[in-house]
């Protein structure tokens, strides 16, 4: 594992910043001069209080449209502010302790990117490639040595002017040896900085493995959270848990139960009673979470495969709510409480888990780093769970939190509610 030693501690909160700050869509483009990078500013402390150490930002360099069609990466986008703006957000990042991560997208440009002599040719010789069939992205040629030295040149400069990271936007659809060349430049002038490539599909360890990053995004376990919960099939989380543990052992993922290019969790879960089984999967298994902006408020928005089909899951953030009547008051409190059991527990990070009671509905698994351990357990069925501790290998425990209202903190036996969750800390083994 190459990662740095802070990202143990790394619990991110991510923001979309043309869509936070209301930039993109807009009827009309705001300009350099309203400064709105700095709005989101303003939410760092809400971030703080949710748990989080680090803010991972989304696109903010500029683009044609929405941020992902970059035209030149050493600048700020006009809708955001510049690079004044910048300074400024790391700046108030430093003086609360919160790292920031930048989003790069170099696998594909804008059409009005400054040097079309670095666009990958098509193999028919008529005009150039595309990602994924967008017109308006072309296609980098990864093989042109220039195009590497300009990715090393804007991944540094960016890292000195104060963030702590990239996630790399497509890292799957770049060839390996593009990354293999840029990214050990880049650690040597910034070696305590982290790199999560984007990847969906494939062969992760590999991935990580062949083009040096420290991690890439969990999207099996992303989907096997979400289906398996709606299915009511645990059976096929615990085989994506077993795939986990095995990522955990060359490196450890990002995982997220949700982000600016899914439909929101709380709109796609069938019964939004298993939001709670969402983020205690997502808080109690090995890797460095993520929350989208929103996400601890229960906002809904649902993707849809046309253009403009991303913005309902990219919408503009106001002021941070204040008092305890706001939106989503339970699920921010869920977060708050999960997140802190996580932050006091920092061996979950590369913790892996174990079933010790499994069936379609009902799922009780312990995750275990050395000597540590917890067990957790998720009921998804109309009918209550029955967890003997000393049956799965522990005398007694201390429930921690769960759903419904516990009659008592040490246990030697729990019963979960229809629907409900439980995690306890066992203190004695039989």
């Amino acid at each position: 594992m190459t990662e740095p030693a802070w990202v143990q501690h790394a619990i991110w909160w991510q923001v979309y910043p043309l869509g936070f700050v209301g930039a993109y869509p807009a009827d009309t483009p705001p300009t350099a001069d309203e400064h709105r990078l700095r709005r989101i500013v303003e939410w760092f402390d809400h971030a703080i209080g949710l748990g989080a150490s680090g803010v991972a930002l989304g696109p903010i360099f500029a683009s044609q449209t929405h941020g992902y069609d970059t035209t030149d990466h050493y600048r700020i986008d006009s809708r955001l502010g510049d690079g004044g703006d910048f300074d400024h957000l790391v700046e108030e990042a430093r003086k609360r302790g919160v790292r920031l991560l930048l989003d790069g997208v170099f696998n594909h440009v804008g059409t009005d990117f400054g040097n079309s002599s670095w666009f990958r040719k098509r193999r028919n010789g008529s005009g150039f490639d595309t990602f994924e069939g967008h017109d308006g992205l072309i296609a980098l040629d990864h093989d042109n040595p220039e195009v590497v030295d300009y990715t090393v040149g804007v991944m540094t400069h960016w890292l000195a002017r104060g963030a702590d990271g990239w996630r790399l936007d497509a890292a799957y659809a770049v060839p390996d040896r593009f990354w293999a060349q840029v990214l050990p430049r880049v650690r040597e002038a910034f070696p305590d900085a982290w790199f999560v490539g984007e990847v969906i599909h494939g062969d992760y360890s590999a991935r990580v493995r062949d083009g040096g990053f420290d991690s890439v995004t969990q999207y099996e376990l992303w989907k096997a959270i979400w289906s398996g919960l709606n299915d009511q099939n645990f059976h096929e989380l615990d085989w994506a848990l077993v795939r986990h543990n095995e990522f955990l052992d060359d490196f450890v993922p990002m995982t997220f139960v949700g982000n600016h290019d899914v439909t929101r969790i709380a709109s796609r879960l069938e019964n939004t009673k298993h939001l709670a089984h969402a983020l205690v999967l997502l808080l109690t298994t090995g890797g460095t979470p993520s929350v989208y902006a929103g996400d601890e408020y229960a906002y809904r928005g649902v993707k849809e495969e046309r253009f403009g089909g991303d913005d309902a899951v990219r919408p503009e953030f106001g002021s941070p709510p204040e008092g305890i009547e706001q939106l989503g008051h339970d699920e921010l409190r869920l977060h708050q409480f999960l997140i802190g059991l996580r932050r006091r527990h920092l061996w979950l990070h590369t913790a892996r888990t174990s079933p010790l009671q499994l069936t379609n509905r009902q799922y009780v698994y312990q995750t275990r780093n050395g000597a540590d351990s917890l067990v957790v357990a998720l009921n998804i069925d109309d009918e209550p769970l029955s967890v003997s501790l000393p049956e799965v290998g522990v005398a007694q425990g201390e429930i921690l939190g769960g759903s419904g209202a516990p009659p008592q903190h040490i246990v030697t036996a729990a019963e979960v509610e229809p629907h409900g969750w439980l995690i306890i800390a066992p203190t004695a083994r039989p």
